[in-house]
């Protein structure tokens, strides 16, 4: 598996919009969870999950994802800290 973690700091009152973010599944898409963090309410971190490399670089580089990532960049207070690699090891119940 393949993706990116990143830090993300949502404008006051923004994250039920942010939330409906979450809905489209491209290709290869796996997982995304979004952590909010207690010491701060606007702090979030957003960790995404594609089967492979190869389906994450498609979706990034899609004009669909573009166009959702200016929108979701409108609902926060700067650019997000990306941070993209390979999964390496994953444990579940």
């Amino acid at each position: 598996m393949y993706g990116t973690i990143a830090r993300l700091r949502a404008k006051p009152g923004a994250l039920e919009l942010l939330s409906k973010f979450e809905q489209r599944h491209p290709q290869g898409f796996v997982a995304s969870y979004v952590y909010r963090m207690d010491s701060d309410p606007n702090e979030l971190w957003l960790v995404v999950l594609f089967k492979d490399r190869e389906s994450y670089l498609a979706n990034a580089e899609s004009e669909t994802q573009h166009q959702e990532y200016l929108q979701i960049r409108a609902l926060l207070e700067e650019d997000p800290q990306w941070h993209d690699g390979q999964v390496v090891f994953e444990t579940s119940a």
